[in-house]
């Protein structure tokens, strides 16, 4: 299978986990890499490595210099373009899924991309309404709402829109289990504590009413829902710091990012540019890197299957 991989901020430590990761990655897939040409060699000159010869791109963005550990216009319109031009390559067809490395939003932002990352600019050039979910094979949170300020997270808290996002999600997943993460402390103590869990609860009950078993368990108190995770694997989370301080306290180098029902299959490292280590040569963790080139090949593989049945 192909997947294409967009190389990210090329001023962060990206095109390093490509080129150091290509041997594995390439036993896993036929991956194809979104880059220019003169800046991957000017990058690749700065790292002191070599091109592989097997090393397939296409020609995206620009040239320009490359700055280590900065963040420059130059370097957010080639990320932008570089996931642009493996998004489309998804939509047409000509690859199975996509993997993107890590993106700086500062870099975007002064590069007049309006898209806050890459979930919601995959969910507008798609049409769709992609679902964050972020983890490894130990633990998987899922984030009701993304990049939103905490004041506004109270207000999306609606019963109609929760069960539908409970019934997108196990269309997704197709799992026998999900925890469900109240909003207020003590899951709100029957309304003691804020009335917005009883609307989870709700949509608990017509989601697994809908599907006719019982998938959704909670509303779960927060403070306490990690603490035996042999009880499940998936999470639905309220709010992105609910569910990613527990993450990444507990599988920070092994989390990925992966968006449900987008349209096309997107994995991501779940870690930033690394700018403070970017083109030094102290050979970065790859390990999300390659869990994320796994897990698309698991979708891949999945979808393949749902679609022969």
């Amino acid at each position: 299978m192909r997947l294409a991989i967009s190389i990210g901020d090329i001023n962060g430590i990206g095109l390093e986990l490509a080129l150091r990761s290509h041997k594995v990655v390439k036993e896993l897939c036929e991956p194809v890499y979104c880059v220019n040409e003169s800046v991957l060699n000017w990058g690749t000159a700065l790292l002191g490595l070599d091109v592989p010869e097997d090393f397939k791109i296409v020609e995206c963005g620009t040239d320009f210099e490359v700055k280590p550990g900065t963040s420059t216009i130059e370097s957010g319109l080639l990320s932008y373009d570089s996931f642009y031009k493996a998004v489309t390559m998804a939509k047409e067809g000509t690859v199975d899924g996509i993997v993107t490395l890590p993106i700086n939003k500062e870099s975007w932002a002064k590069a007049g991309v309006h898209y806050v990352g890459h979930t919601d600019a995959l969910s507008d050039l798609l049409g769709s309404n992609a679902i964050m979910m972020l983890g490894c094979e130990e633990m998987f949170v899922i984030l009701y709402t993304h990049h939103i300020p905490l004041k506004d997270v109270s207000k999306t808290v609606k019963t109609k829109k929760l069960l539908n996002f409970f019934l997108r999600v196990e269309e997704s997943l197709h799992v026998d289990s999900i925890a469900v993460l109240g909003l207020n402390p003590h899951a709100g103590d029957n309304g003691v504590i804020g009335n917005e869990d009883f609307k989870i609860k709700k949509a608990i009950k017509k989601a697994n009413e809908a599907l006719g078993k019982d998938v959704f368990v909670g509303p779960l108190v927060p403070d306490t829902a990690f603490v035996d995770r042999s009880k499940f694997k998936y999470y639905v989370c309220m709010y992105h710091d609910q569910g990613l301080i527990p993450l990444k306290t507990l599988y920070f180098e092994e989390s990925i990012n992966v968006s449900l029902d987008a349209g096309i299959i997107r994995t991501s490292v779940d870690h930033g540019t690394a700018f403070d280590i970017a083109y030094k040569n102290m050979n970065p963790s790859n390990k999300s890197y390659i869990n994320a080139v796994k897990e698309a090949v698991k979708h891949v593989e999945r979808k393949d299957i749902l679609i022969q049945k």
